[in-house]
């Protein structure tokens, strides 16, 4: 069986052990000395001059946004093809989710429907940099700065990838990042992080991920409590040092999918950046049970991200969401192929010829 996700610690095991050892021998669990380091760490690979460690990365949407000072009665605008948290982050804080339709190649943000979405009280855009593909980062900044739009950049599925050669999450004045366990970087729980340049916004988002205390049993406003802990910290430090090494294996297991699907019976959404970092490897058939189905007795497991647009999600119905065709097809085709560090490379020509031969059968 060609398994979708292995979590288990693979080459890196004997970093992951000795990073828990660490924490648990030194005895000190939150916001200590790992989250410091890794906050570091994490900023200067990311670009950015500050990182802010917090519990999850809905929380880091959630917090930025706070921090930005968006509230009851503001839109955002963000894409509805995505994880519905990103939508329930900008709820989370009282504000409305606004959805503007996907770009046909990326499937992210369309920066020309995000525009026309925009009303007087607008006040920020999330785009999301799904898949590991970057969204359309100049034009959506373009559209920001025409109507004078904060931007908190969803990079929870592309840790480290680019827009034009600049890092993502480099772009507007915050961005988001999730650790959850199956992400290009992952924790062994829940945690996430927000990046930003700005020192006033990084204060803030420190404050309010601590109760908004400015010093113990001091809140200076009203806050949550979402603190990234040392332990995921500390594995977070060692992995994101083996990164670029399973990133590099991402790139080329999604060429050897492009190279073997030039003719198959799937729509493989174009390479738009060469700063794909590949959280998934997504094809579109009109034929998605009937391939689905094919590819588990051929012994492949594949998932669906997503099969729900978020406007549709039951949970967004009080927000009247605008309808989104194109995203809602797209969610009606995609299926996500295995590509993740550790799978060998005959595996996807495994894979490829299962393709090959649903598309014979049909």
């Amino acid at each position: 069986m060609i398994t979708f996700v292995d979590l288990k610690p693979g080459p890196d095991a004997a970093d992951v052990r000795a990073a828990i050892d660490r924490v648990i021998q030194r005895g000190w669990f939150i916001l200590g000395p790992e989250v410091d380091a890794f906050e570091t760490e994490f900023a200067a690979a990311s670009g950015a001059t500050h990182a802010v460690g917090v519990g999850t990365g809905t929380d880091a949407l959630a917090i930025a946004l706070r921090a930005l000072g968006i509230g009851a009665g503001d839109e955002v605008i963000t894409s509805p093809l995505s994880a519905a948290y990103s939508a329930l982050a900008i709820m989370m804080v009282g504000a409305h989710p606004v959805f503007a339709d996907i770009d046909p190649a990326r499937l992210t943000l369309d920066p020309d429907k995000a525009a026309a979405a925009i009303t007087s009280r607008t006040r920020a855009l999330i785009p999301v940099h799904l898949y590991g593909q970057p969204a359309d980062m100049t034009a959506l900044m373009a559209v920001a700065k025409r109507h004078r739009l904060a931007v908190v950049e969803d990079c929870c599925q592309a840790h480290l990838a680019t827009c034009e050669g600049r890092p993502v999450g480099s772009f507007g004045d915050a961005a988001a990042y999730s650790f959850y366990p199956t992400k290009n970087l992952g924790a062994i729980g829940d945690a996430g992080a927000i990046t930003t340049s700005s020192d006033q916004l990084a204060e803030r988002m420190r404050r309010l991920r601590n109760g908004g205390q400015t010093d113990r049993y001091r809140h200076q406003e009203f806050g949550v409590n979402s603190r990234l802990d040392e332990l995921q910290a500390a594995v977070l430090r060692t992995r994101l040092r083996w990164l670029p090494e399973w990133t590099s294996g991402r790139r080329t297991l999604a060429a050897e999918y492009r190279r073997r699907l030039t003719d198959a019976a799937v729509t493989v959404p174009p390479l738009c950046d060469a700063g794909h970092v590949y959280h998934l490897f997504p094809v579109l058939s009109t034929d998605r049970g009937a391939l689905q189905a094919h590819l588990r007795s051929r012994g492949v497991e594949t998932l669906i991200h997503y099969p729900v647009p978020i406007p549709r999600q039951p949970a967004l119905a009080l927000e009247s969401p605008a309808a989104c065709p194109l995203a809602d097809r797209v969610a009606a085709e995609v299926l996500s192929l295995p590509l993740r560090p550790g799978l060998a490379i005959d595996s996807v020509d495994i894979i490829a010829a299962a393709l090959h031969e649903f598309h014979a059968a049909v």
